[in-house]
């Protein structure tokens, strides 16, 4: 992850975790992952932050755990939810989860936060860790223009869904849209896709 992004969270992962506690659920993400995920399948959520989305998950039957690249924000989750499990990795490396591990992948507003570099074999390293049969659902921020940050100085990175779509080739899309965020207000993009094999 982008280093001045990291810093931000891991600075002020409590404030962050409470904004995000308090926004309204995003029930059109859990409608999608209701839809798309197998049901009972091991779930993984890449960037999970404070952990409300592996605790919905966990709750509706998608057993889940947390990943995410911010030790303050591992902190808060683990705080809030001491009976789940959450672990540092960050992307696009996924220290230590292995090939073919979860038949469901969750990454919701993350690789904006990377520098554009990395995209693309996160995208790859993401589809990696879903089985074959498995589904990844893949959303971001959509910045138009420059890269720009907030005044947290939280990295917005600019680029193409193209960029995106080109790395998940080999997958079945399952969905592909831009959308306001019923949680966060924001415009985002989504793409849902199920690996080959």
């Amino acid at each position: 992850m982008d280093r001045a992004t990291l810093a931000a969270y891991d600075k002020q992962a409590a404030a962050f975790a409470q904004d995000w506690h308090d926004q309204p659920a995003p029930v059109d993400l859990h409608e999608l992952v209701s839809r798309y995920f197998i049901k009972g399948g091991a779930t993984a959520d890449i960037g999970c932050g404070s952990g409300r989305e592996v605790a919905w998950l966990n709750a509706n039957g998608f057993p889940a755990e947390g990943y995410d690249a911010s030790d303050g924000l591992l902190t808060e989750a683990r705080a809030r939810y001491p009976h789940l499990r959450f672990t540092h990795a960050e992307l696009p490396e996924l220290a230590g989860i292995a090939a073919a591990s979860f038949d469901n992948v969750l990454c919701e507003t993350v690789i904006m936060h990377l520098d554009p570099a990395l995209i693309a074999p996160s995208v790859r390293r993401m589809l990696d860790i879903a089985r074959p049969g498995g589904v990844l659902y893949l959303s971001w921020r959509v910045t138009d223009g420059a890269d720009l940050r907030d005044a947290h100085g939280r990295l917005y990175a600019a680029f193409d869904a193209a960029r995106v779509r080109a790395e998940l080739t080999g997958a079945e899309m399952l969905l592909d849209e831009e959308v306001v965020s019923a949680s966060s207000g924001k415009v985002i993009h989504r793409l849902v896709a199920r690996r080959g094999g």
